[in-house]
Order: C-alpha cells, then sequence, then structure tokens
C-alpha cells in the first residue's frame, strides 16, 4: 500500500511528537505527525496559492478525523467543480479583490510585477477579479469551468502532491487511515513546472520609478533580482545580509537615516523567493525630510553596501546567527496543529525531508565565496528603485491597469548613482558589535508542580504582583508584564494624546539598543492603555532583567529629544489622516467602540490637540502623569517566585522609593476601573455615519449584541456559542447571501462587559 521510508526528520529536543515519511503506490508524499495530546483538529478549512504551489487544510475535532479526512480526499480524487461554485468562487474573489484596492502595500506589489517581462508568470494579475476571471473570458468564448477542469486534469497528479496528516492517533493508525483515502488520487507523472527564465531583463533594471500611493505616505523601495535563497538554505546569503542591511543597532544604515531625520522605519530581506528566481528588497518609510533627500539615501544604501564588502564575511557574525536560529529552532513554542501541518506541508517541495521541519534553521556552513557572490547582485547597475510619495500627483503619465495606480519611469545612469554615493553625508557606518542578549544560561528552574493557575504573590500599596511558572511548556522563557495605572493618563483627549507621545518616544529612545535583544528573540513592548501605559518584555529568561532594567530606567529619566519629537509628531499626524483610508469595516469598529466607552476621546479632537503641541508639553505632562501610580503586574513562565518579587521590588524602589520618588500611592478614590455604557434589555440602538473615504466603494456593518459582566460560567457559555455559531455565521454570510469577503462572527470583551459582533463588509449591499 505505501514505502515508510527511513529518513531523519530532525525535530526540537522538546518535540514529543513522533513523525514517520511514508510514500504512497500513487506517488504520493507523506509526513504523518503522531501527537496524543491534541484535542482538534477542530473546525475551519481553507486554502491559498503561493508563488509555485496551492495548500489546502482543514482541521476537526479529533473524534471526527477520519469521516472528514476521507472528504478531504475526495476534493482531489473526485472534484465537483460545479457551476454554481465556480461562480460563487468567482464572487469571493472579485469581493476580495475590491476589499485590496486601496490597499497601497498590493497596489505597489502589481506595479512590480507589471513592470516585468510581458511572457512570464510573474507579470500576471496576482488575485484576479471578475473582469479577469469571467467578463474576459466569456468575451474570448472560453468557458471558466472547462478551463478549471483542464487545469486540474493537466496539474492535480499525486507525483506532485505532498500531504501532512497530524492527529492524536498513533503512527501506524495514521498510516492506515492515509492509505485507505488518499490511494486513489490518480498519478499521471506530471513533471514539476519550472521556469528558467528570469522576470526582469536589463529594461526593468537601472530605473527609477515614481508612484502616487493611496496614504499620505512617502516609502522608498531598492529591489535587485538575486540567485534565490533557497538554493543555499544551508549556507543564508540572503539571511546574512539582510541582518546586516537591515540592522538597527548603533552605526547601522537605518540608525543613520533616523539620526538624520530622513526615515520612520527600514525592512531588508529577500523577498517573493522560490525555487526559480527571488529579489532582495530594502524598504525605506521616509518623513517628510527624508522625502527631500532620497539620492542621498540611496547613497548611503549603496555605502553601507559597499562596507560589508570591503570589511569580509565576518564568520562570527554568522555564528551568531546560526547560534540564535537553533535556540529558537530547539525551544520553540508549541504551535496550534493547523498552522504547524500549513508550514511543513509548504517546506516539503523545498527542502530534503531531513529538514522539513527545521529549514535553515541549522545552518551549518559558512561559505563566504557564495555571500560575496550574492552581494556582487546588490549592485547600482543591477536594481530598481520604487519611489512612492502623493507628491507625485499630477506628475506621472502612466497607470497600472489592474490597480490604476499612477506612475512615470525614469532611467538612470550608472554615472548619476555613482554621483549619489560620493555625494552621500560622511556619517560614520560600521557593522554591529557582538551581541550581549544571547542567552547562554538554558537551564529550567525547579517550581511546585502544584502551581496550576496564577496566584498573588504579592501585594503592597504599591503594586500587586501575580505569578503562575512554567508547569507545562519546561523551555527556558519568562514573561513580565507592569501595567502603570495613572489616574493623570487619561482624564482628557489631551492627555491620552501626550500618554501615546510619551510611549512612541520612549520605544523610539530605546531602539537601538533593544534592537540586539530582540535578534535574540528578546521582545519588549511598550503602549499605552486605557488606564495609563503598560511594559511587557518576554522571551529567554536569562537577560530579560538587563532588558527589563534598561527599559524602567529610560522612564524614570525620560526626557524630550526635540528632534525626535518633531519625527514621532509627523508620524502620529500622518496616523491619524490616514486612518479614512483603512477599510471600512475597522471605521465601524472604531465608531462601536467610541459610543460604548465613558472616556472615548475623537481623533478629531485628538488630531487639532497634536497639531498645536510643542516639546514642552510633552515634557510638562509625564512628571504629572508619573505622580501618582499604581503597578499591576504579572511574571510567568521559567523563573522561580523569589526572583519574581526581586523584580517588582527593584521596581517598587525605582519609582517610589527615595527623598523625592517618581510616584505616589494612589488615592483610594483613584482606583475606579473603565466602564462602557450598558444597553437595556430589549432595546436596539442603530448609528450610522457616511464613509470617510469617498473613494471607498464598500460599506461596513458591525451588529454588537451586549450579553454579560464578567462571570466564569457566562463566558464559557459565551465562548461556546461562538464556538458553534461561528462556521454557521460564515457559511450563511459570505456563501450563501454572499455579502462579501469579510464576513465575521466575533467574541468582545469591553473593560469586562462581554458580548458578540458580526462585522459584514460588501460592496453590493
Amino acid at each position: 500500500m505505501s514505502v515508510a521510508v527511513a529518513d531523519e526528520i530532525v525535530k526540537a529536543r522538546n518535540d514529543e511528537r513522533e513523525y514517520r515519511r511514508i510514500v504512497l503506490k500513487n506517488s504520493l508524499e507523506v509526513l504523518l505527525i503522531s501527537d496524543p495530546d491534541t484535542d482538534k483538529h477542530g473546525g475551519e478549512t481553507n486554502a491559498f496559492t503561493s508563488t509555485e504551489d496551492t495548500n489546502y487544510h482543514f482541521d476537526v475535532n479529533a473524534d471526527s478525523f477520519e469521516e472528514a479526512l476521507d472528504r478531504f480526499a475526495q476534493f482531489f480524487i473526485h472534484p465537483l467543480l460545479s457551476e454554481n461554485a465556480v461562480e460563487r468562487e468567482i464572487k469571493a474573489v472579485d469581493s476580495e479583490n475590491q476589499k485590496n484596492l486601496l490597499s497601497d502595500a498590493r497596489r505597489l506589489n502589481q506595479l512590480r510585477k507589471h513592470l516585468s517581462k510581458d511572457c512570464h508568470p510573474f507579470h500576471k494579475f496576482g488575485t484576479g477579479n471578475r473582469d479577469s476571471l469571467d467578463v474576459r473570458p466569456k468575451a474570448n468564448g472560453i468557458n471558466i469551468r472547462d478551463k478549471l477542469i483542464k487545469f486540474y486534469e493537466e496539474n492535480y497528479s499525486a507525483n506532485l502532491m505532498n500531504l501532512v496528516v497530524y492527529g492524536k492517533e498513533p503512527l501506524d493508525k495514521l498510516q492506515t487511515l492515509v492509505e485507505k483515502k488518499f490511494q486513489d488520487i490518480r498519478d499521471t507523472a506530471r513533471s514539476c513546472f519550472n521556469i528558467s527564465d528570469q522576470p526582469l531583463t536589463l529594461e526593468h533594471l537601472q530605473v527609477l520609478i515614481r508612484a502616487v500611493p493611496i496614504c499620505d505616505d512617502h516609502m522608498l523601495k531598492i529591489e535587485w533580482p538575486i540567485t534565490p535563497g533557497i538554493r543555499h538554505y544551508k549556507e543564508i546569503p540572503s539571511l546574512y545580509l539582510g541582518h546586516l542591511i537591515g540592522h538597527e543597532g548603533e552605526g547601522s544604515l537605518f540608525h543613520i537615516l533616523k539620526k538624520l531625520g530622513w526615515a520612520m522605519s527600514l525592512w531588508a530581506d529577500e523577498k517573493g523567493s522560490n525555487t526559480d528566481f527571488s529579489f532582495f528588497e530594502v524598504s525605506v518609510d521616509l518623513t517628510d525630510a527624508g522625502q527631500e533627500h532620497m539620492e542621498d539615501i540611496v547613497g548611503l544604501l549603496f555605502k553601507y553596501i559597499h562596507l560589508i564588502e570591503h570589511s569580509g564575511i565576518c564568520k562570527w557574525i554568522l555564528d551568531e546567527m546560526a547560534a540564535i536560529s537553533e535556540m529558537a529552532f530547539h525551544y520553540q513554542d508549541k504551535t496550534p496543529p493547523l498552522g504547524y501541518s500549513v508550514g511543513i506541508a509548504s517546506n516539503m517541495k523545498i527542502f530534503p525531508p531531513r529538514d522539513w521541519l527545521v529549514k535553515s534553521s541549522l545552518s551549518s556552513n559558512f561559505n563566504p565565496v557564495l555571500i560575496r557572490k550574492v552581494l556582487g547582485e546588490l549592485s547600482p547597475t543591477n536594481c530598481r528603485i520604487f519611489w512612492a510619495s502623493k507628491r507625485f500627483d499630477g506628475q506621472t503619465d502612466l497607470a497600472e491597469p489592474w490597480y490604476g495606480t499612477a506612475y512615470s519611469i525614469e532611467r538612470l545612469m550608472e554615472s548619476s548613482i555613482k554621483k549619489w554615493i560620493e555625494c552621500a553625508p560622511d556619517e560614520n557606518v560600521h557593522l554591529p558589535v557582538p551581541n550581549q542578549f544571547i542567552a547562554s544560561d538554558m537551564s529550567l528552574k525547579n517550581v511546585p508542580e502544584k502551581v496550576k493557575l496564577p496566584v498573588l504573590l504579592r501585594k503592597s500599596p504599591f503594586s500587586v504582583l501575580w505569578y503562575k511558572p512554567d508547569t507545562l511548556f519546561s523551555v527556558p522563557k519568562a514573561s513580565v508584564k507592569i501595567r502603570f495605572r495613572c489616574p493623570s493618563a487619561c482624564y482628557s483627549p489631551e492627555a491620552e494624546l501626550l500618554t501615546d507621545i510619551f510611549t512612541w518616544l520612549l520605544s523610539d529612545y530605546l531602539n537601538e539598543y533593544a534592537y540586539y535583544a530582540e535578534v535574540a528573540n528578546l521582545g519588549y513592548g511598550i503602549c499605552s492603555t486605557s488606564s495609563g501605559f503598560q511594559v511587557s518584555v518576554s522571551g529567554y529568561n536569562h537577560k530579560l532583567r538587563i532588558l527589563l532594567e534598561t527599559v524602567l530606567k529610560h522612564i524614570a529619566n525620560f526626557e524630550v529629544k526635540p528632534d525626535r519629537f518633531s519625527v514621532i509628531k509627523e508620524r502620529l499626524l500622518k496616523n491619524y489622516q490616514n486612518f479614512k483610508f483603512k477599510e471600512p469595516w475597522r471605521h465601524a469598529l472604531y465608531y462601536c467602540s467610541s459610543i460604548l466607552y465613558e472616556h472615548s476621546w475623537p481623533m478629531t479632537e485628538e488630531l487639532e490637540i497634536l497639531m498645536q503641541h510643542e516639546p514642552k508639553d510633552v515634557s510638562n505632562f509625564i512628571p504629572t502623569m508619573l505622580s501618582r501610580a499604581f503597578l499591576e503586574c504579572f511574571v510567568a513562565g521559567n523563573m522561580d517566585s523569589h526572583e519574581a518579587e526581586l523584580i517588582i521590588k527593584h521596581v517598587e524602589d525605582t519609582f517610589f522609593v527615595g527623598p523625592n520618588p517618581i510616584c505616589k500611592t494612589l488615592f483610594p478614590s483613584q482606583y475606579s476601573t473603565g466602564r462602557v455604557v450598558k444597553l437595556d434589555e430589549g432595546m436596539s440602538y442603530f448609528y450610522s455615519t457616511k464613509g470617510l473615504n469617498p473613494d471607498n466603494k464598500s460599506s461596513a456593518l458591525v451588529h454588537y449584541i451586549q450579553t454579560h459582566q464578567d462571570d466564569f460560567s457566562s463566558n464559557v457559555k459565551l465562548q461556546l456559542l461562538h464556538l458553534i455559531a461561528e462556521q454557521e455565521a460564515f457559511h450563511q454570510l459570505r456563501s450563501v447571501e454572499q455579502l462579501g469577503y469579510i464576513t465575521t462572527l466575533a467574541r468582545r470583551n469591553d473593560c469586562g462587559v462581554r458580548g458578540l459582533q458580526f462585522i459584514i463588509q460588501s460592496t453590493s449591499k
């Protein structure tokens, strides 16, 4: 019935699942995963098409697994492809496309595809719509269902397929099921579709493309066609270069652009990778000042690339990257079965069986010659530059046909880019220094097995500490969350806005230092809340306290830097102004929250206040905000109770102790909690408003049903109702009524008040 292949599949040290690779008699390659602890596959089905393959997947409750597996197999043995189903799917695809028409990311991506060889598959429309799937085919006498059947017959051959089956049954039982259900998928011995040709020719390189976005932002992308990294996944040339060019520590390209006030963010990595062709991309979100210095920014980028070239390929950097990725693989969190299976199925055509789970996480080959080869491909003559800004409106002469993006093309001389490099600012760029945040102590703490739920470990006039040690996952990771309850942070729209600016500035100041921690999988977050702000740190516990104490020190010694205030103010202004370009369902949720919350300030008021604020307003506000506070703390993971208490004691000493403490305790009347409007039983309330963006033809509805205040029994019942109704609601609203692509039933929690909400966005209703 099948051949069990004895490949050694590399798995993580803490992975207790069992794996087996088999090949059925029809050449279908299968990975079986046995996990006695799983209770799912429970509850959804979906599919997607990527650059080279299509992935179908589902999960279902374990007791219905065999029956569902049989139905799933029949999709590929005897697909119906009925006329009405084809029509429904065309409507769904068109609805999804309508949703995406005003997405700048999709518009620019389709422009990239449009500006490539007409005869190359990369050039094609990426998603489809009614025009491409119905109107044009009919005009040319083409029956789309006949085309689908022909496509199925030509491409759906068992020898081109891979299957992942994840269940709680033993491997032998799973193998019997798979052999029984999937052996009848036909094998027509088809060969894989390969593209030997490249999508870009010299005509498409050494050009500057100016494009007009929907949002009022400035963005710069530099793109090079390169050797696909998948071909050399053990040597990771693209990851090495992306790590250096995209670094954010002191001396990095982004650090310099940020210091000059020209960039808000920078991203560098391989994009759209497949086995036939690939691109390396550097993307920069520009400030208004940066928009005026495009040539300098491109010049600095190539200066940094030259620095990498002249510094040589550093083995110690590659060793650091390998150590970090190896730890991430061996101490990864256990992910839900569906997502885990989808990822592995996508890997099976790319990597040999031994590396289906590990991919490039255990890179082992130091190959400086190969890295230099890919580095050599990042040349001024091998790139194209996309520059998007609203300021180009009215200055373009071309339009991309599917999204209508306005653009123009200018051919660049090699001498021009050389001049940009020579004239770029003379800044002290350098490679990263060794990363001090890489964990070396991976030992597990001894904690009482009886601690199954969070316990109240410590309470004082300054703080409360909840603690939950890891008694289940056995990984050297921990998480600390500290919520600063500050009544002065949210009593007015001005206070709420100033608190937001404070959290943005704080993250901005910490970036160069904390980026090293993030690279080493030790992350942090600072965000405003309904009652103040929250600090969170999570990752490997070995160096966690060092990072946390640095964050707290920056809060305690906070000062406003006028140059960074200007950049953050500009970013927030654009966030407010660009809100109108978001999808209508997001606007509907915003209005729903505005109506429900007791303290909810209109965006229009906060925007008006923001335009008037100066650095001194933030400087004057922060001492007031911190003057009264209470800390709600939660420590979980690989940390014993004594360590947890020491951390919170240090926090209290930093803010509440000393002759001139930063914070004082709250008055009893200041411990109030957030409140929402109670909707009277038996009453219905209706709020309608015109869409914020007249160019968006979609309408949206949020139907909110308030149910109860926090109560364990009622919460469970609501969760059960949601689980029962979610799929049926989706089927009725999207598949039967064809209301639109976004049709969701979700639970809602507002300050402990629970409810359900239907979210629908439609172009037809």
